[in-house]
């Protein structure tokens, strides 16, 4: 299996075609799985925020000044999440309206002007089928394409890529019903296959290596159609909610 980076120098705002942009790097095959940074899919559709525009309540005015945090950051997360889990130590980890338990509901100021801040897209499945059926459309190759971003994880240090928004590829893949090596048979082995993939394209993407895509070769995988949301736990079965 092959991990490639495509470098891009310039920086992206929305008037930038994305599937025109890898096309041209002439490195994308027909059966690749392509990786796309979630921050270029947010900057692509307008989910930059002036900040000066922001106008905190007294809740994120509260949290704000508990915690040493710009109350118009706490305002944003505020905004795009559903529910506090915790609050702690500066950080809050928070369900997003996407389902996902993350720190800060996946706002970030890095990498972007003084000032500016980026919201995760509104939809990554559909970003991702867009920019799939772009690829399609103009050059004839079937890919799949998967967003990714940096999540912590509960119990172990330092961050990893994670899928948020996937197109033409089961996000897990599941050995229930099938045989191990002893001839037992798996009940409950399912793999994320899409974060692992994920995970993998940061190896060559970095932060600051002017690496927003990664192109994931020679991995043997069936194109179907599902969401992301599959690899979200159920509350019901979730034991740390």
């Amino acid at each position: 299996m092959q991990i490639i980076p495509i470098h891009v120098e310039k920086e992206i705002d929305p008037s930038d075609d994305l599937s025109d942009i890898i096309l041209k790097s002439e490195k994308l095959n027909d059966g690749d799985i392509l990786v796309i940074a979630q921050k270029i899919i947010s900057k692509q559709e307008g989910r930059l925020i002036d900040l000066s525009t922001v106008t905190p309540s007294l809740l994120a005015e509260g949290i704000g000044s508990q915690y040493q945090k710009d109350p118009k950051i706490i305002e944003l997360i505020l905004s795009e999440s559903k529910r506090i889990v915790r609050m702690k130590n500066g950080i809050l980890i928070v369900e997003t309206n996407h389902g996902f338990i993350c720190a800060n509901a996946g706002i970030d100021e890095s990498n972007i002007q003084e000032g500016y801040a980026t919201l995760l897209p509104v939809n990554s499945d559909k970003s991702a089928q867009q920019i799939r059926q772009k690829i399609f459309e103009q050059s004839n190759k079937q890919v799949v394409v998967i967003i990714s971003d940096t999540f912590g994880r509960p119990f172990r240090m330092g961050q990893t890529n994670h899928a948020i928004g996937v197109s033409g590829l089961n996000p897990i893949l599941d050995y229930e019903g099938t045989l191990d090596s002893f001839n037992k048979i798996l009940r409950v082995t399912a793999i994320a296959i899409a974060d692992e993939i994920a995970s993998a394209s940061e190896l060559v993407m970095g932060k600051s290596l002017k690496c927003p895509f990664a192109i994931i070769r020679d991995y043997s995988f069936e194109i179907e159609d599902h969401t992301i949301n599959e690899l979200i736990r159920p509350e019901h079965e979730d034991l740390f909610r």
